[in-house]
């Protein structure tokens, strides 16, 4: 199998709360920033998104926060896709020191919206898989 999709982050001193670790919700923030990273390096872009009428949508997010982040710490946060056959897919994610120490998991569903109707469009992972250029990274 292979290693799954992840981009580098250093926890920014701002985005730190007043006990001095990462806020609950910039967790989310570098997540959707992986996401993001994973649908571009699969050659799906934002611009080529909104031009066919669809976008991707967060459905259901769990965190698990298992170690404490601080300002100048160095993170991978990785990003895989789990596709089933209907219009929902999983989303793993695992936010872990370069040292291996594992800081959050995030547990997620994500589906493709259809803008114009605003309803989930049939087959997630075929639609996503002709939207890519490389769909390596999407795990197709």
């Amino acid at each position: 199998m292979a290693e799954p999709f992840f981009v580098p982050v250093t926890v920014r001193g701002y985005e730190t709360d007043t006990q001095g670790h990462l806020n609950q919700s910039v967790y989310l923030q570098y997540a959707e920033h992986a996401r993001w990273s994973m649908l571009q390096a699969a050659g799906i872009s934002q611009t080529e998104l909104l031009a066919r009428g669809v976008g991707p949508v967060a459905l259901e997010a769990t965190i698990r926060y298992r170690r404490e982040l601080r300002a100048g710490d160095e993170v991978e946060v990785t990003c895989a896709f789990l596709w089933g056959e209907g219009k929902t897919f999983r989303v793993e994610q695992t936010i872990r020191k370069t040292d291996g120490t594992v800081a959050a998991e995030i547990t997620g569903v994500g589906g493709l919206m259809d803008l114009a109707e605003r309803r989930l469009v049939p087959g997630a992972r075929d639609a996503f898989k002709s939207l890519a250029t490389d769909p390596g990274p999407l795990g197709l």
